[in-house]
């Protein structure tokens, strides 16, 4: 990225509405110091994780789906909604997508 294309990402970067500060505010008030990107409370029944039955019930090959859907869903939406916490998502779910094929490649 050149120079001047940097500046003008950096200058946007720094404009952006404080609205994404606002959300994740209130995220901190109606959880407190909960980890709510990696160990949200709401996906957690009986002592398992959703996140966990779903990759117990998809193939590789669908899960791999879910996860670019995800990342996709939060990048798209970060701007708009939760910001901050979004990107941290579609980096969880990045993670996992990596993690997955990883595993795969040692098949």
């Amino acid at each position: 990225m050149q120079n001047s294309q940097m500046n003008a990402w950096n200058n946007w970067a720094n404009s952006r509405p404080s609205k994404e500060d606002e959300n994740e505010q209130a995220g901190k008030e109606a959880y407190g110091d909960l980890d709510i990107v990696n160990n949200p409370p709401h996906y957690n029944q009986a002592d398992i994780e959703c996140i966990d039955a779903i990759e117990a019930a998809l193939s590789p090959e669908e899960l791999r789906g879910y996860y670019k859907g995800s990342i996709f869903k939060y990048t798209w939406r970060e701007r708009h909604k939760n910001g901050d916490e979004d990107i941290a998502k579609c980096k969880w779910y990045t993670n996992r997508l990596l993690t997955i094929k990883n595993r795969l490649k040692g098949e």
